[in-house]
Parts: C-alpha cells; structure tokens; sequence
C-alpha cells in the first residue's frame, strides 16, 4: 500500500496503481501531454473512493511508501489501461510510407 499526495488530496492505493500512476504522469509531462485517469483508493477516513486525476506537466503528486496492512484496492483494468497507454506514447506506431499504401491500395482494387 502507498500514501499518494495529490494537490492537497492525500489517499492510499496499492503499491502497482500509485507506481505506474507516477510513471504515467512523468512520460505526460516529458512529451507535455495531459491525460485523466481513474483509481480505486482509499481516504484518510478508511472509506473507498473512485478518485480521478488529471495528469500533466503542472501535476503535483508524491508516492510514499506506509506501513499499512490494509488490503489495497482493486485497480487490475485501470493499471492495464495506463499500461497501454505508456507503451502508446513510448513505442509510436511507425508511420506508413507511400510505398506501403500503394501495395495496399493494389489489393483492394485486386479485390474489388
């Protein structure tokens, strides 16, 4: 479980989620993009929230690590679409090239 400062907002969140979270918003802020994203955490008051953060070059966020033997939240879905999302920005399609769509434009007109 990590304590994840937000702003003002201070909420808990397994290990995994607070990670690629901060990964996340360092690769966005590197290529000046922006980007929400939603977490399952936990509040200072032991109440489980769905929390959404708007990651971007400005973003003030900190992850530390607790002592806590709270069960973390589940974050399966939205730790993979982060994930996703990381290797979208990080590996970029590789543009086509001219020679390339005329190939694809022969076989459909072979198609047709």
């Amino acid at each position: 479980m990590k304590h994840v400062t937000f702003g003002d907002k201070a909420l808990f969140m397994g290990d995994e989620a607070a990670d690629i979270l901060l990964e996340y918003a360092r690769l966005l802020s590197d290529t000046s993009g922006a980007d929400t994203v939603t977490l399952t955490c936990i509040s200072p008051d032991g109440n489980t929230v769905e929390a959404s953060f708007l990651l971007n070059a400005n973003t003030v966020l900190m992850i530390e690590s607790t002592n806590s033997e709270l069960d973390p939240p589940e974050n399966g879905e939205a730790i993979q679409e982060m994930r996703e999302r990381i290797d979208a920005i990080a590996r970029p399609l590789q543009a086509t090239t001219e020679e390339e769509w005329d190939h694809v434009d022969e076989e459909i007109a072979d198609a047709l």
